[in-house]
C-alpha cells in the first residue's frame, strides 16, 4: 500500500495537549507517523483532576517503560464504589491502583516523552475549525502570530468535555445532563483525617485526599444542590461554607490552590470517527469522576487508535482498520458511563439510598463482588472481538509474565512492546508460528522464549505461542484461529 501523500503539512493533526493528546502523539511518533499537537494553554497548567492511575494504565505506562519516570509509586490498599468501600486489592492484587500521582505531574511526563519522539506541540494554537476534504483535512487554528491552517490526512479531538472538534465535526452526544454539582479545591495549611471513600453526612458528602506536599484535596457535595451556571471557578469562600454547612468544621483558614466544581453529567459520542475525524478521551465521553477512571480509560483510548492510526497515514494497512478503534473502544465507553452513573446515585443520594448502601457493602465484602468491581475499574479485564477462536487469553491484555529468552537474557513480558511492533511470542516446540510471523517484520518482532515461574499474581501464558497487538492485546494464541488471519487483520500484508 502507498503512504498517504507526502504533500500534507503532516500526517496527523491532535487537538489537545492533555493526557490522551499527548499519549497519542508518542504512540504515532512510535508508529512512524508524523503529528501536530495543537493546545490553546500557553503552558502546561498545574491544575490536576487526574489523581492516580489504575491497574491497566500501570501496565500500559509498563509495555512502553514509561513507569521509572513516575518515581515511585505505591499500590492503593482499599477503593470505593460510588464511596461504598471495596478491595480492590482482592486476591492476588493486582487489580489494585496507584494514587497520589497528578494529572499535571502525568502531562508533564507525557509531554517530555512526546517531545524527545519528535511530536511537534504547539501551544498557544487555540483551533478554531476544519474541512473533512475526503482524502485529508484542512485544519484552523489561531496562534501567538495568527491564524495558522494545516493540512493532514486526520483530525484527532482530544480537547475535552466542551470539545470543539467534536461540535464542528457534527457528532452526537447523547446522554444526561448535570443533576447536582460538587466543589472541589486543593488546598496547603490544612490538617484533616484523609477521607478516601467519601464520608456521609446528613447534609451531604464529604471527601479529604492527601495529595503529598502538604497538598489535601477536598470534595464537598451538599443534598438538593443544583448546577449552576458558571463564567468561571467558585472562590474558595464558597468551598469552604459548603464544608461547614455539611461537616460543621471550619477549613476558611486553609490556604487555596486550585478551585473548580464538577457535576454528574453522562454523555458519550454516537461515533469515535467520522471521515477524516476520530475523538479520543474526554472529547468522546463525559462522567461523575468516580474511581479515577476518566483519565485512566482517555490513555487507553489513545493507545488503541495510536498503532491503527500510524499504520494507516503510513501506508501499511487500509483505512478500514480505523473502524476497529469504534468497534472496540465505544463498548469500553458505554461501561465506563453505566458504572459512574451508577456510582453517582450512590455518592450523591441523600438518607433514601443508605440503606442500599449497606446492603451493597455487605455484597461488595464478598470476595467474588470485590473481584468483580475490581475488574471492571481496573481496565484489565476487556477483551476485543479479534476473530475466531476460543482461548481465553484472545482479545485479552498479555500478562506481564518472566521469560528467558534464547541465550539466557531474563526479562518480563511487557518489555517486549517497549518498540510499540506486534510479537510473535513462541513459548513452545513448534517453529511454524515463528516462521510465518516473520515475513511481517520489522512491524511483527519474533521472539522465542520459555516462561520463568508465574508471575507474582499467579497469572500466565498457556499457550505455545502468541501474536500479540501494539496496545498488548492477544490477537491469537495457538491452538485457537488462523494465524495468517490474525496476522493479515491486524498487520496488513506481509513485507516479503
Amino acid at each position: 500500500m502507498q503512504a498517504q501523500s507526502a504533500q500534507r503539512d503532516t500526517h496527523v493533526v491532535v487537538a489537545g495537549a492533555g493526557p490522551a493528546g499527548l499519549m497519542l502523539a508518542a504512540e504515532l511518533r512510535l508508529a512512524g507517523a508524523r503529528v501536530v499537537v495543537l493546545e490553546q494553554e500557553s503552558r502546561p497548567t498545574a491544575e490536576s483532576r487526574g489523581m492516580g492511575f489504575t491497574a491497566r494504565t500501570l501496565e500500559v505506562f509498563d509495555q512502553r517503560g514509561l513507569l521509572p519516570r513516575f518515581g515511585e509509586l505505591k499500590r492503593s490498599p482499599g477503593g470505593h464504589f460510588g464511596s461504598v468501600p471495596v478491595d480492590f486489592a482482592v486476591g492476588d492484587g493486582r487489580h489494585a491502583s496507584v494514587t497520589g500521582v497528578s494529572q499535571a505531574r502525568t502531562v508533564a511526563v507525557l509531554g517530555e516523552w512526546a517531545a524527545e519522539l519528535g511530536a511537534d506541540v504547539r501551544r498557544g494554537h487555540r483551533l478554531t475549525g476544519f474541512t473533512d476534504l475526503g482524502d485529508g483535512v484542512e485544519v484552523r487554528a489561531e496562534g501567538p502570530d495568527g491564524e495558522v491552517r494545516l493540512t493532514a490526512a486526520y483530525l484527532v479531538g482530544c480537547d475535552g468535555g466542551r470539545s470543539t472538534v467534536r461540535r464542528a465535526g457534527g457528532f452526537g452526544f447523547p446522554g444526561t445532563d448535570a443533576t447536582a454539582e460538587l466543589l472541589l479545591a486543593d488546598v496547603k495549611d490544612l490538617e484533616l483525617p484523609p477521607k478516601w471513600s467519601g464520608e456521609r453526612r446528613p447534609a451531604g458528602m464529604l471527601l479529604a485526599a492527601p495529595l503529598g506536599g502538604g497538598m489535601v484535596r477536598v470534595v464537598v457535595s451538599e443534598h438538593g444542590r443544583k448546577p449552576r451556571e458558571r463564567t468561571g471557578p467558585p472562590e474558595f469562600s464558597e468551598v469552604a461554607d459548603a464544608w461547614k454547612r455539611v461537616s460543621g468544621d471550619d477549613i476558611s483558614g486553609a490556604s487555596p490552590v486550585w478551585v473548580s466544581s464538577f457535576g454528574d453529567a453522562a454523555r458519550q459520542a454516537d461515533a469515535y470517527r467520522r471521515g477524516r475525524v476520530l475523538l479520543a478521551g474526554d472529547s468522546a465521553h463525559v462522567h461523575l469522576p468516580a474511581s479515577g477512571q476518566g483519565m485512566n480509560v482517555s490513555i487507553q483510548d489513545a493507545v488503541n487508535l495510536g498503532w491503527k492510526l500510524g499504520a494507516v497515514v503510513t501506508g501499511r494497512m487500509p483505512e478500514a482498520l480505523l473502524d476497529s478503534y469504534h468497534d472496540e473502544r465505544h463498548p469500553v465507553g458505554a461501561a465506563l458511563l453505566r458504572n459512574t452513573r451508577a456510582q453517582a446515585s450512590l455518592f450523591l443520594g441523600g438518607p433514601e439510598t443508605q440503606p442500599l448502601r449497606e446492603v451493597l457493602a455487605e455484597v461488595f465484602r464478598g470476595p467474588e463482588a470485590a473481584l468483580l468491581l475490581a475488574g471492571m475499574v481496573s481496565g484489565l479485564e476487556i477483551r476485543y472481538d479479534v476473530g475466531a477462536g476460543d482461548h481465553p487469553l484472545l482479545g485479552r491484555r498479555l500478562p506481564d509474565i518472566p521469560l528467558v529468552l534464547e541465550g539466557g537474557e531474563e526479562t518480563r513480558s511487557l518489555r517486549l512492546l517497549h518498540p510499540a511492533r506486534g510479537v510473535l511470542l513462541s513459548l513452545g516446540d513448534d517453529p511454524e508460528p515463528a516462521r510465518l510471523a516473520a515475513r511481517w517484520a520489522p512491524w511483527v518482532d519474533v521472539r522465542s522464549a520459555r516462561p520463568g515461574a508465574r508471575s507474582a499474581d499467579g497469572e500466565g501464558v498457556d499457550a505455545d505461542a502468541v501474536l500479540v497487538r501494539p496496545d498488548g492485546h492477544v490477537a491469537w494464541a495457538a491452538g485457537s484461529g488462523d494465524l495468517v488471519t490474525a496476522l493479515h487483520r491486524s498487520f496488513g500484508e506481509p513485507a516479503h
